[in-house]
């Protein structure tokens, strides 16, 4: 069967930059965008019980944008004002720069990875006294927190936000070639929804290790997988398989 219509569980994007747009152009297909997951802020009520204090800590891990975002929420809450000493360590460039929406950027002490939380760890174990929060959602990974405990690192878990299926009860009759997830999360929303989804001749793409788990595990068949060595992008895997079946 070919692939005519694609649905990404991302929101759509606010501008027409998207390498999803051209795609479609290119392909003749038709790309719809529906968000599968969405983020709830944990209540400063409940974040009490957890007994965190977050002034007993000295730096802070972020690992996302979301984490930045309900770091200083949380701190807005509860009327923290965090200590200008507070040392920040970013696992990207990206998000070491989105903390300029929150503090002076150039008068902080602001430690920045390479994309990945490896490569970040040299720059933890050099600051090893440090006691370190780590914002997370309710559904987060278990490598980062398995990497600090190897490492014997002081840290705390801080549960800031959860990852929660949105309701897409209005696509029960809308049909898809195929359906593109970037997180588990996603895959467990498709599944909470539709809990009688049959694949058939449904494709599945999935970006990342732990979606394309995410997908087997729940006994569906993956179809396109990125990112690859020559295809790091979604788009560009998808693009391929369709060029491999002769749908051009």
């Amino acid at each position: 069967m070919k692939i005519k219509k694609i649905l990404v569980s991302q929101p759509k994007p606010e501008n027409n930059k998207s390498p999803y747009f051209d795609l479609a152009k290119n392909n003749n297909l038709k790309v719809d965008f529906r968000q599968f997951i969405q983020i709830q802020s944990v209540p400063a009520k409940e974040f009490r019980r957890a007994r965190i204090n977050i002034l007993e800590h000295t730096a802070v891990i972020f690992n996302s944008r979301t984490s930045i975002d309900h770091f200083f929420r949380i701190c807005e809450e509860l009327r923290i004002k965090v200590n200008t000493n507070m040392k920040y360590f970013c696992i990207s460039e990206s998000i070491a720069f989105y903390l300029q929406k929150y503090i002076v950027y150039r008068k902080r002490k602001i430690f920045i990875g390479k994309g990945k939380f490896d490569d970040l760890t040299n720059l933890i174990l050099k600051h090893k006294i440090e006691k370190y929060l780590l914002p997370l959602s309710n559904s987060h990974k278990l490598d980062i927190p398995k990497k600090l405990d190897k490492l014997k690192i002081k840290y705390s878990k801080a549960i800031l936000y959860r990852t929660v299926s949105c309701d897409l009860s209005d696509l029960s009759d809308v049909n898809y070639d195929l359906l593109v997830f970037y997180s588990p999360s996603g895959i467990k929303s498709l599944l909470k929804n539709f809990p009688d989804f049959e694949q058939n001749d449904t494709k599945i793409a999935s970006f990342g290790n732990s979606t394309a788990k995410a997908v087997r595990d729940a006994g569906l068949r993956l179809d396109i997988k990125a990112p690859l060595p020559k295809m790091p992008s979604m788009t560009m895997a998808i693009e391929y398989y369709i060029r491999q079946n002769d749908q051009i």
